[in-house]
């Protein structure tokens, strides 16, 4: 699908990643990977900030490719469905489990499960993500929402972009924090020296964290942490950012005593409004049983 379209007064003066969103009918995330693949010319030049701002005039060509055929396996794999009607799941996944198919993990993805387990997901995220609302780290536990149409994706993802929908995650971080509780906020990128990392940056995407101390242990804190944006690996990054990185996690530089398969990060609270019925909705996940076991084997500071 081909598209060319001049700016006007009215659609001037935005970002072109929320342009092309609009023109192409298609979320933001994907918009960004059409400029940055080199889709999206703006004046005849290929455009490659999806953060440009447009002018009165400017011609924006878009070329949305034809849907990659990938033919996903439904797989009968254990999935803790936690709760679910007709426009979406919550979903408690497990840590090592990748949520959905990419190059080099084509099986045994969350997304193959649930193919196996819902009888229908939403295709806005396209044949390799149907359903995927927002995700998880592989190796990070916990609650996922998934849209069983496109009309619950479209109004769960708003929330998340909109900052009504609210996400708290449990994590045991190195060190013992001397703030109660506190709000980290700057800008993350792609690290420059390691592309699969992510780092603070002068430049990036805001990204904004808010924290409290659950309890303090001789080494360690566990902490709870509230995404107000979803950058990837954003709580990992800032929790190395404030000297504490999450136990467990090597690519940030968390230690790991303990013998973990992974961080011990988990999505623990989901709060939302139910897309059709407007209804507030929470949502909770107990710790797994292996963060139980090590929180166990530590010893609280005194008060």
């Amino acid at each position: 699908m081909e598209k060319k379209i001049t700016a006007t007064a009215d659609t001037a003066a935005v970002r072109l990643d929320v342009f092309v969103a609009q023109k192409a009918d298609c979320t933001r995330s994907h918009a960004k990977t059409l400029i940055e693949d080199g889709n999206v010319r703006v004046n005849g030049a290929n455009a490659i900030k999806p953060g440009a701002t447009l002018k009165v005039g400017d011609v924006v060509e878009i070329d949305v490719p034809a849907p990659k055929e990938l033919n996903l396996e439904p797989q009968d794999i254990p999935v803790d469905i936690i709760w679910q009607d007709d426009d979406f799941a919550v979903v408690n996944k497990p840590q090592g489990m990748v949520v959905h198919p990419a190059p080099g993990s084509y099986d045994n993805t969350l997304v193959n499960a649930l193919l196996f387990r819902l009888s229908s997901l939403s295709g806005i995220n396209g044949v390799a993500r149907p359903g995927i609302v927002h995700r998880l780290d592989k190796d990070t536990s916990g609650l996922l929402v998934v849209a069983k149409n496109d009309f619950a994706h479209a109004a769960l993802q708003k929330q998340i972009a909109e900052k009504s929908a609210k996400r708290y995650y449990y994590a045991l971080v190195d060190g013992v924090l001397e703030k109660d509780c506190g709000e980290i906020r700057n800008f993350l990128a792609r690290s420059v020296s390691d592309r699969k990392k992510y780092a603070v940056s002068k430049e990036g995407r805001l990204a904004v964290t808010l924290y409290k101390v659950v309890e303090r242990y001789t080494a360690y804190t566990l902490v709870e942490y509230e995404l107000k944006t979803g950058r990837t690996h954003q709580i990992r990054v800032h929790s190395k950012y404030i000297g504490h990185p999450v136990v467990g996690d090597r690519t940030y530089g968390g230690s790991d005593r303990f013998g973990l398969n992974g961080q011990l990060l988990h999505a623990h609270k989901l709060v939302l409004t139910h897309p059709r019925t407007g209804e507030e909705m929470t949502f909770e996940a107990p710790l797994p049983d292996y963060f139980v076991r090590v929180l166990e084997s530590l010893k609280p500071l005194k008060k």
